[in-house]
């Protein structure tokens, strides 16, 4: 029974190995080296060794779409944020036996294909849709709001399909906080602000990192909610590895523009991975 039990683990691992191998470091390795080949516009390649993909990485037309992304997708996490901890931290701090239920209309999005539910919004958002007729009928407003084809379209797209990544790891570490810290400070005179200043936010830091690495990282590359959202005039970075990729064939900088998305978030990972270290040994020497 013991053999069988280690031949069957060493068969999972065996699996496990050649998925991460084939499907996930090959490709990527592949993708690395065509960063360093020349556009070629009969075989998309051409196996000449060059820097000049990543040159133009510096170009001030891709720069400005690199910061442009930063910038929306930032707003985007900061929204998150502010919308996701409350909501995380209420779910905490309820009952155990209502907290499934809670969490699982978190995630109960996730059974819906997201370019569906951007599909919905558009018409959510549309000069006649739901949202302006709604106001319209309350006099909130004269005219219908124009909110397609506009940056702040693109951030709602973004908060609403991407405040559950948010709100789990949120969640996660809230959950995870002794109530006996609490206690302990409300008893030697800390109030409400402080007790969150000083041991709820420093506790769930590790959650806070994680959940926006979870939010800022996929928004900059959700190239279809800017093209249904944002139309022509709003750009993610995504948008432009797609067009490289798909309209002008040039494989090459395509795949340098995803290299230097992989380094960013290999640094964000690092960040998190500091920040997740520097907690546990202030905790440790507490």
């Amino acid at each position: 029974m013991k053999m069988t039990n280690n031949k069957f683990q060493t068969i999972t691992i065996a699996v496990i190995f050649g998925w991460l191998i084939f499907f996930v470091l090959i490709p990527n390795l592949l993708v690395f080296l065509t960063s360093f080949m020349t556009k070629d516009s009969s075989d998309l390649i051409e196996f000449t060794f060059s820097f000049d993909s990543y040159k133009r990485l510096f170009d001030p037309l891709y720069s400005h779409v690199l910061w442009n992304s930063l910038y929306m997708s930032g707003i985007a996490t900061f929204i998150c944020l502010i919308v996701g901890y409350p909501f995380a931290f209420m779910i905490a701090k309820l009952p155990t036996k209502y907290r499934p239920f809670l969490l699982f209309l978190v995630v109960l999005p996730f059974w819906t294909n997201s370019l569906i539910r951007i599909y919905g919004m558009k018409i959510f958002l549309g000069v006649k849709g739901v949202l302006n007729t709604t106001l319209l009928s309350l006099g909130m407003i004269d005219q219908p709001m124009r909110i397609l084809n506009t940056e702040v379209a693109v951030v709602i797209g973004l908060v609403y399909l991407l405040l559950p990544f948010m709100i789990l790891p949120l969640y996660s570490s809230i959950e995870k906080i002794d109530g006996r810290l609490l206690e302990a400070a409300k008893d030697l005179g800390a109030n409400a602000f402080q007790r969150f200043i000083k041991i709820i936010i420093p506790l769930t830091m590790p959650g806070i990192v994680a959940g926006c690495l979870l939010v800022l990282l996929p928004a900059m590359g959700m190239f279809y909610v800017a093209d249904l959202l944002g139309g022509a005039k709003v750009l993610l970075v995504g948008n432009i590895i797609k067009s490289e990729f798909l309209i002008t064939r040039n494989w090459p900088f395509g795949s340098a523009i995803s290299i230097a998305l992989t380094i960013l978030m290999a640094l964000m990972l690092y960040i998190y991975y500091r920040a997740n270290k520097l907690m546990n040994k202030k905790v440790e020497l507490e």
